[in-house]
C-alpha cells in the first residue's frame, strides 16, 4: 500500500483567528508554556497520542508527531481578529482562565499579539459590542480587507503556510438560503451586502479564496454552505467544522453509543449548563442560543437512530437549556439526567455532572485541528475533511450523508487516515489473524 506524497513541514505556520477571547488566549498561551517546558500539552492528541501501526503483537506504536509529518509547535505564529482592541495578554487577564504567575511569565510575547480590526454585525451577535471594527462600504469590500489583512500578516510573520480557525462568538440562527448554493451568487451577495451572510462567512471566503484552509470551531452557518465548499474543492482547499466538541457534547457521544451498544432504550435526556464567559453572554441572546441548541440536539438522533430502533428510541425527549451565570466564569457546569429502560422495559437513570472549564477542553481542540488542518494541505487533501469529525459536535459532510457522530468510530476514522496517509495497513480490529 503506497502512501500519499505530503509536502515537509519546513518553515513557519501561521495560526489566524477571528475571535481573540478565552480559547484563543488560552490556546496561545498554551501552546507557549509547552514550548518553554514549564508545562504539558495535556488533551492534545498530535502531541502525547501514539496510533497503533500492524498487528497487537508487532509492538509499533508510534507517536502520532513522529508518525505524520506535523508543524512543529516552535513554528507556530499567531494573528487574529476581534472587536476588543485588548491584546493577547490583556484578553487571558480579562477571560480569566489560567493563573496571573503563568501570564505574567509571558508578558512580553502575549502584548505582542493584537489584535486587527474585526468584521462584525450587530445583527449577528446582539449580546455583545467593541470598537475595534472594520468600516466597509459593502461585504465584498469586507471580504478584501480581511485577505490584505492576510497577506500583511504572512509578510510581516515570515509564514510559509497559513490555517485559519474561527473562534468567535456564536452567531445567530440561519438556515442555507439561495445566496449560499453556488459561489456565484455569494460572490454577488458579497457585492449587494446580502444580510444572510454572517461575518463567519466573509472570513472562510477570504481564506479560502488565497488557498488557506478553514476550520469552524463555533456552531454557525459558515463554511458548510454549497458555494465554500465550492470554493474549497476549485481551489483545493481543506475546509473543517462545525463547533468544537468540549464538554456535555463530548459525554453524549460517548454515553449513547453505550446504551445503542447494549440495546438499553432512551425515555429522555435533559441536559443544561451554567457558564458566565463571554460565550455564555452571547448564548444568552434567544438567537444565538438556537444556533448553539441545533449543534447540540443533533448528536443523539444520528447515534441512535430511531428509525433503525423505534422500540427503543422512537419519540425520546431532548431538551438543552444554556444559562448565563457571569459568578462562574469559564468554570462552566453541565447536568445530565438520562432517562432510560431496560429488560422488559424497566426504567433506570444516569445522572452526570461534569464540572469543566471550557476553555481548557477546547485549547488541545485548537492545536490538533491547525496541525492536522496544516497535513492534510500538504497531503493535497481539498474540500471537508471528515476524518476531523472527532472534534466537533456537528461535523460537516457532502449533501446527502449524515454524520458520524460516536467518539470512537471517530478516533478510528481518524487514525486510519493517518495510516491511509503513510501507505500502512487500516485496522480493522478483526482480528482473525491471531487465530486462523
Amino acid at each position: 500500500m503506497l502512501g500519499m506524497n505530503i509536502s515537509p513541514a519546513t518553515g513557519k505556520l501561521g495560526v489566524l483567528i477571528p475571535g481573540m477571547g478565552a480559547v484563543t488566549t488560552t490556546f496561545i498561551a498554551g501552546v507557549e508554556a509547552v514550548r518553554r517546558g514549564a508545562a504539558e500539552p495535556i488533551g492534545s492528541l498530535t502531541q502525547m497520542g501514539t496510533v497503533r501501526l500492524g498487528k497487537r503483537t508487532d509492538n509499533r506504536v508510534p507517536a502520532i508527531r513522529d508518525f505524520v509529518p506535523l508543524a512543529g509547535l516552535d513554528d507556530l505564529v499567531f494573528g487574529g481578529w476581534d472587536i476588543y482592541s485588548d491584546n493577547c495578554y490583556e484578553a487571558a487577564v480579562h477571560s480569566g482562565v489560567l493563573e496571573r504567575p503563568l501570564l505574567d511569565s509571558q508578558k512580553e510575547f502575549l502584548s505582542s499579539i493584537k489584535p486587527m480590526p474585526a468584521v462584525f454585525d450587530q445583527d449577528y451577535v446582539k449580546r455583545i459590542n467593541g470598537p475595534n471594527v472594520k468600516k466597509y462600504a459593502n461585504k465584498c469590500v469586507a471580504a478584501e480587507m480581511i485577505g490584505e489583512d492576510i497577506r500583511r500578516f504572512k509578510a510581516d510573520t515570515g509564514a510559509d503556510r497559513l490555517v485559519m480557525i474561527w473562534i468567535g462568538s456564536c452567531e445567530a440562527f440561519r438556515t442555507p438560503s439561495e445566496v449560499h448554493s453556488t459561489l456565484a451568487k455569494f460572490e454577488q451577495g458579497l457585492k449587494n451586502n446580502d444580510p444572510l451572510i454572517a461575518p463567519s462567512m466573509i472570513y472562510a471566503y477570504a481564506a479560502l479564496k488565497q488557498g488557506i484552509s478553514s476550520i469552524n470551531g463555533s456552531p454557525n452557518l459558515s463554511n458548510d454552505i454549497p458555494a465554500l465548499q465550492e470554493l474549497a474543492r476549485r481551489n483545493n482547499v481543506p475546509i473543517a467544522g462545525k463547533d468544537f466538541k468540549t464538554g456535555q457534547t463530548l459525554v453524549k457521544t460517548v454515553i449513547a453509543p453505550m446504551l445503542k451498544s447494549r440495546l438499553l432504550g432512551l425515555s429522555g435526556w435533559f441536559s443544561t449548563n451554567i457558564l458566565g464567559n463571554r460565550d455564555g453572554e452571547v448564548l444568552d441572546e434567544p438567537e444565538s442560543f438556537k444556533t448553539k441548541e441545533e449543534s447540540k440536539l443533533s448528536v443523539l438522533h444520528e447515534i441512535l437512530q430511531p428509525s433503525v430502533y423505534p422500540q427503543l428510541y422512537k419519540d425520546f425527549h431532548h431538551q438543552v437549556r444554556i444559562n448565563y451565570y457571569p459568578p462562574r466564569g469559564d468554570n462552566k457546569e453541565g447536568w445530565d439526567n438520562i432517562d432510560i429502560f431496560g429488560w422488559l422495559g424497566y426504567p433506570m437513570q444516569l445522572k452526570i455532572n461534569f464540572l469543566c472549564r471550557d476553555s481548557i477542553l477546547a485549547a488541545p481542540i485548537v492545536l490538533d485541528l491547525v496541525l492536522f488542518m496544516d497535513l492534510a494541505q500538504r497531503a493535497g487533501l481539498g474540500g471537508i475533511q471528515e476524518w476531523l469529525s472527532f472534534y466537533f459536535k456537528s461535523p460537516i459532510t457532502p449533501e446527502g450523508l449524515y454524520p458520524e457522530h460516536d467518539l470512537f468510530i471517530q478516533l478510528m476514522k481518524l487514525k486510519n487516515t493517518l495510516r491511509w496517509m503513510k501507505g500502512e495497513e487500516l485496522i480493522t480490529h478483526l482480528g482473525r489473524e491471531y487465530y486462523d
